[in-house]
Order: structure tokens, then sequence, then C-alpha cells
């Protein structure tokens, strides 16, 4: 068992490497988003150094120059770390911004801008298994006993970030909003080139059937699993530990079925459908 300590702002845990009271005090209360942001939402472990691989190719009309020599953590920084917010202040518009927190303690000038936020979901069962993985390996995280113990921990709420069910009614409320948009992990894996579309025409960008295919191209698994800039292997020992295991492990859908047994599973589904009961989204593992 690693001794990590976690903070809590306003009921979320966070660890305390890496983030303050004072910058999530700041990000919520005082950071100024603008009308050009864009902004990667998401649940830990959900997709969002794909999706932020993504918008940097799609802002490069498909040009790989800049996602393969600058690294991803400064082109799209996480608002609410204290080096993320340092960076965010510093890039020049129109920015890429990443960021794991809950709407509620989103910036409140989110509300007031036309900046755009795109929230990437993913079954919360091969969610639990790679926030599994990534805690053995992450230093500034607790490392759970057990995958039943993380099981619990996660299905509680009681992991970093918190509640995923809470994380994702949180955002879901802003459905039909001109400036969100939503997708899930899945729909990007069964068809990357189509998603990658529809986000274009989110954010009213058209890009040439050549520049799609680069994108597609580059931002595929294993593309980011060689990108030095993207693949996690040059973040520092500090923040995770990398004899334990690959930050990029395996990039796929149902992991969980060769991890859950039959009474996990059902354990889940029935604390899943506890909390899901009235969302009005059907989600592609519903």
């Amino acid at each position: 068992m690693s001794s990590v300590e976690y903070i809590s702002y306003k009921g979320i845990l966070l660890p305390s490497v890496c983030y303050s009271l004072e910058t999530l005090d700041q990000v919520e209360n005082e950071f100024q988003t603008l009308d050009d942001d864009v902004i990667t939402v998401t649940y830990p472990k959900s997709g969002t150094h794909w999706m932020a691989e993504i918008l940097g190719l799609i802002s490069q009309n498909g040009d790989p120059t800049w996602t393969h020599s600058v690294l991803l953590w400064e082109r799209s920084p996480w608002i609410e770390t204290d080096d993320g917010l340092k960076q965010a202040l510093q890039n020049p518009p129109p920015r890429l911004l990443n960021s794991h927190l809950p709407f509620q303690l989103f910036p409140k000038s989110f509300l007031h801008t036309k900046a755009k936020v795109i929230y990437t979901l993913r079954n919360p069962k091969d969610v639990l298994i790679s926030s599994y993985h990534f805690s053995m390996m992450a230093n500034i995280l607790k490392t759970p006993k057990s995958l039943q113990e993380h099981l619990e921990d996660f299905l509680s709420g009681n992991v970093f970030y918190s509640s995923w069910f809470d994380h994702v009614k949180s955002w879901m409320e802003l459905k039909g909003r001109p400036n969100f948009f939503y997708i899930t992990y899945e729909e990007l894996q069964q068809d990357l080139r189509g998603s990658v579309e529809k986000i274009c025409h989110f954010l009213g960008k058209e890009l040439s059937s050549q520049q799609l295919d680069s994108v597609v191209e580059y931002a595929s698994f294993q593309k980011m699993k060689e990108n030095k800039m993207s693949n996690y292997s040059l973040v520092d020992e500090i923040i995770a530990d990398h004899t334990k295991g690959e930050f990029m492990r395996k990039g796929i859908s149902g992991d969980w079925k060769s991890h859950l047994t039959v009474a996990q599973n059902e354990y889940f589904d029935r604390v899943y459908r506890e909390n899901m009961q009235g969302m009005r989204t059907n989600f592609p593992w519903d």
C-alpha cells in the first residue's frame, strides 16, 4: 500500500500531489474560458488522451508535426492541476484544454462563453479496470489491495475524482446545448473516421478527405503508443512508476470481461441500475 494522501475539494477526492485547494478554487471561480477554447472533459480513464490527440490533429488539419513535437499535457493542459493551470494561462488562443472536473466544479465562466466542451464517456466497467491498472503504477494514487477493494471504492465514489455516476449525470445535464457535444469511447473505436467527422462538424471545421485520413491514422492506438509526446513515457517518476506498467495499456473495449467474476459483474450491474435510473440517454453498454 502506498501512503498517498487525498485532498477533498467540495466533496471530490483528488491526489495531494499536483493538486491544491487554491488552484481548484481559482479554476472554479476565476479562470476565464474563452469563446474559442475547446475543452476535453472526461471522468479519468475514459479516453482523455485519445480525444486530446484527435483534437490536436484536427487543429493542425491532420499534420502530426505539433502532436509529435510538443508534450500532450503542454498542448492540452489539465486546468485543475497546479502546473496545468499555469500552462493553460500561458497558451495562446485558440486553446485546447483538458479537465476531469464534474460540472459543478468546472469554471463558472463557461456558461457565459461560446467555449466548446467535448465530453467523452466510456463503459464504467472498462473505466474500473483501466483505473485499477493505472492505480498500480501511479505514485500519486492509492494502490488498491485487490480488484474487489477497488470495485467497492469505485462504486461508492471513494476514488480520485469521486463518483463516476455523479460525474456523468452532472455533465449530461448539458445535453442539447449548442456548445456541448458528447461521444463514447466505444463509438470512437467502432468508427473513428465517422466520429472525427462529427467532431469536426461540432467545431465548425472542414477537413479534406486526405486530412481526415491523416487524423485517423495518427490518432490510432498504435501510432499514439509509439508517440513519446503522447504515450506518457516521459511523465515524471513522482507521478508514475514506469516499471509497473504502461500508461497506454490495451486501448480496447470489453476488457472487464477478463477481470470481473460473475458475482462482481452482477453487483456492478445492480449499483449501476440504482444510480442511473431516470437517465434519459442510452449508452452503448446499457
